[in-house]
C-alpha cells in the first residue's frame, strides 16, 4: 500500500509540475520574483501533498541564510533539493546545460538564476555569474552546491570534490552548512517513499577567508557529522561495507 501511495504522489506531483510551470510562466518570464514565486509554490505542493498521501513531513532546522551565501548541501534525494530551495529566498544552482533544454525545469532554472555549465568549465561560468552580480544583470541570493557533486545513499562515504574548495574562495562569501537524512524517506533508488519526518538542518555558516584544503575538510567534517547524528536520532542502522 506505501508503494502504491508514493506511485501516485509521485504521478501526481509531476502533473503539478507542468501545470503550476505553465500557469506562472507569464509572470515568470518576466519577473525573476514570478519565477521563485512559481518555483516555491511547487514545493509547497509537493511537502503538503507528501505529508498527506505518504505520511512524510519536513522539518527545517537551524536558520536559513537569507544574505548571498553559498549553501553547501548534503545531497540524499531529489526531496534535499526542494526542501533546501523552499527553505532561503531566493536559492539557485549550478546546473548541466543540457538542463537548459528541459521542459519546465530548464526555463525555470534559467529565470532564478541558475548557472548553467558545460562539463568541465565550472570555473569560467562562476566567474561570469560573479562579474555579472558585480554589475547587477544578475541578482544575488543562495547560491546552492553539493560538494560530493551527487546523490550519496545514507551512511554512505564519498569524497568531497575539491571544486567546492576552489569555488569558496572564488566567491569570497560565508558558506553555510546544510546536513540531512531525507535519504532514508525518500531514497535514491525506488519508488517507495517511507512515513516520518525528514530533516534539514542549516549549521552554522563559516566565514570567507580560510584556504581551500582546510575549508573543505571543516566543511565535510561538520555535514557528516551532523547527518550522521540525525540518522542516529532515528534509529538508522548503518550496515558494513
Amino acid at each position: 500500500m506505501q508503494t502504491l501511495r508514493s506511485f501516485v504522489h509521485i504521478v501526481q506531483m509531476y502533473v503539478a509540475m507542468l501545470v503550476i510551470g505553465v500557469v506562472l510562466f507569464p509572470w515568470a518570464l518576466f519577473s525573476p520574483r514570478g519565477a521563485h514565486f512559481a518555483c516555491h509554490t511547487y514545493c509547497r505542493w509537493v511537502f503538503w501533498t507528501l505529508s498527506w498521501m505518504v505520511g512524510l513531513k519536513i522539518e527545517v532546522r537551524g536558520t536559513p541564510p537569507t544574505d548571498e551565501v553559498m549553501v553547501a548541501a548534503k545531497h540524499q534525494s531529489f526531496l534535499d533539493v526542494m526542501a533546501i530551495y523552499h527553505a532561503v529566498p531566493r536559492g539557485k544552482f549550478i546546473m548541466k546545460r543540457e538542463l537548459m533544454y528541459a521542459p519546465i525545469i530548464g526555463q525555470y532554472g534559467l529565470r532564478i538564476g541558475c548557472v548553467p555549465v558545460n562539463r568541465g568549465k565550472r570555473g569560467a561560468a562562476i566567474k561570469k555569474m560573479l562579474e555579472d552580480v558585480r554589475s547587477g544583470r544578475q541578482q544575488g541570493g543562495q547560491l546552492i552546491i553539493y560538494p560530493q557533486g551527487t546523490r550519496i545513499a545514507p551512511g554512505v562515504s564519498a569524497p568531497y570534490k575539491a571544486g567546492t574548495g576552489a569555488l569558496y574562495g572564488q566567491m569570497d562569501q560565508a558558506c553555510v552548512p546544510v546536513a540531512t537524512n531525507i535519504g532514508v524517506f525518500w531514497p535514491k533508488k525506488g519508488i517507495t517513499r517511507k512515513p516520518g519526518v525528514a530533516v534539514v538542518e542549516f549549521l552554522p555558516r563559516i566565514e570567507p577567508g580560510m584556504a581551500p584544503k582546510p575549508f573543505l575538510a571543516r566543511l565535510e567534517h561538520e555535514i557528516e557529522t551532523a547527518s550522521d547524528a540525525l540518522l542516529d536520532e532515528i534509529g538508522f542502522v548503518r550496515h558494513a561495507p
